[in-house]
C-alpha cells in the first residue's frame, strides 16, 4: 500500500521543520524508491546478533532510548522478533518493543495492515482463506494518538505488485494468485475504512464527552464561585 513509503516522507517533512527524527528499523525489501528516503535521515546503529539456523551474522536496531529522538521510526508493528539469536531481544513481538519505549517517553511511528488486528483475525481467515500468525492486540491500535489510512484501490495495488513494489518479482505471481486476489483486496480494504471510522467516531464521541464535562464544571463554578466567579 506504500505504508513505509508515507511514513518516510511524512518523516523528511517532520525532519525539515526541525523536529529530531530517527529511523530505529525499516525494512526497503530492495526497493529503490524508499531506500533514497531514507538517505539523508538518522538511522541508530545495529546490534549484531548470530543465530545458530544461519551461518551469517544478523542485525536488529540498538535501543538509545537515553539519547531518544523526539520521533523514532519502527516499522512493521506485527512482526515478531526471533527468539533464538544471542543475545535474546527483550521482548518476542516488535509492539510490546514499542510500548517500552512509549513507557521511556519516545514518540514512535509504525505502520500496520489491517489484517494483523486480533479482532478480525477470524474475519480475515473466512475471507482469504489464510489465518495470520502475526497479530496486534486492538488496543495497541486503539491507543495511537493519530491514524493515517494508506487507501489504494485494488488495481493500483496489484499495478504496484506486478511492478514489484511490493514483493520481489519472483514472489509476486504467488502472491496475486494466493492472497492477493481482487475479491480479497476489495474486502480488506472495506474492513480498513471501516476500522477506521470506528475510530474516528470514538474519537469524536470522546472529545464532545470532555465539551460536555467542561461546560458542567464552568457552570457550576458560577453558581458556587461567589464574587470571584466571573
Amino acid at each position: 500500500m506504500g505504508k513505509t513509503y508515507t511514513m518516510l516522507e511524512a518523516a523528511r517533512s517532520a525532519r525539515a521543520s526541525g523536529a529530531d527524527v530517527a529511523v530505529g528499523y525499516v525494512e526497503p525489501h530492495g526497493r529503490i524508491e524508499t531506500e533514497r528516503l531514507l538517505v539523508g535521515l538518522e538511522q541508530l546503529p545495529f546490534l549484531e546478533v548470530r543465530y545458530p539456523r544461519h551461518p551469517a551474522a544478523r542485525v536488529r536496531p540498538r535501543r538509545r532510548i537515553g539519547a531518544a529522538p523526539s520521533i523514532l521510526l519502527v516499522d512493521e508493528l506485527a512482526h515478531s522478533n526471533l527468539m533464538d539469536g544471542e543475545p535474546k531481544p527483550r521482548h518476542a513481538k516488535r509492539w510490546q518493543d514499542i510500548e517500552e519505549l512509549l513507557a521511556a517517553g519516545v514518540n514512535v511511528w509504525t505502520t500496520v495492515n489491517v489484517q494483523h488486528l486480533e479482532s478480525l483475525n477470524d474475519v480475515i481467515a473466512g475471507i482469504t482463506g489464510v489465518r495470520q500468525q502475526e497479530t496486534i492486540p486492538d488496543r495497541i491500535f486503539d491507543q495511537a494518538d493519530e491514524v493515517e489510512l494508506i487507501d489504494l484501490s485494488p488495481g493500483d495495488l496489484l499495478q504496484r505488485l506486478n511492478a514489484g513494489k511490493v514483493y520481489a518479482a519472483s514472489q509476486a505471481a504467488a502472491a496475486t494468485e494466493k492472497f492477493f486476489r481482487e475479491p480479497n483486496l476489495l474486502a480488506l480494504r472495506e474492513l480498513a475504512l471501516r476500522r477506521t471510522a470506528d475510530r474516528v467516531d470514538a474519537a469524536a464521541r470522546a472529545y464532545g464527552n470532555r465539551e460536555r464535562r467542561l461546560k458542567t464544571l464552568v457552570g457550576a463554578r458560577s453558581i458556587f464561585g461567589g464574587r470571584d466567579a466571573g
